[in-house]
C-alpha cells in the first residue's frame, strides 16, 4: 500500500492542465495499482494543502479533480427529515385560518 504522501507526489507529477479526472486517476494507478479512488482523492486534497509554491493552474487542476471525484458512495447523504408540528399546534393553526 502506497502512502498518502507518495500518491500526492505522483499526482503533482502527472497532473496537467486540462487533464480529465479519469485520465488522472488512470495515470496514478499506473504507478500505484493498489490505490483506491478514495485514497487518490484524499491524496489530491493532501497535495493541495501541502503545496509548496506550485503553479496556481496546477493547484486548480488538482482541486477540480478532488472536488469532482470525491467518493459520494463512502457516506450516504443525510436526508433532512421534515419536522412535524405537534398535534395541538395543528389544531390551533386550523382554527386561525379563515374558512373558504
Amino acid at each position: 500500500m502506497a502512502s498518502l504522501e507518495a500518491i500526492a507526489n505522483t499526482l503533482r507529477s502527472v497532473a496537467a492542465s486540462g487533464m480529465k479526472p479519469k485520465a488522472l486517476l488512470a495515470a496514478v494507478r499506473e504507478r500505484h495499482p493498489e490505490a483506491t479512488k478514495k485514497e487518490v482523492v484524499r491524496a489530491a486534497f493532501y497535495a493541495l494543502t501541502e503545496s509548496h509554491g506550485d503553479a496556481p493552474q496546477h493547484l486548480l487542476d488538482l482541486h477540480g479533480f478532488a472536488i469532482t471525484e470525491r467518493a459520494p458512495d463512502d457516506d450516504e447523504p443525510v436526508k433532512p427529515a421534515k419536522l412535524r408540528r405537534k398535534k395541538k399546534d395543528r389544531k390551533v393553526g386550523a382554527a386561525e385560518r379563515p374558512a373558504h
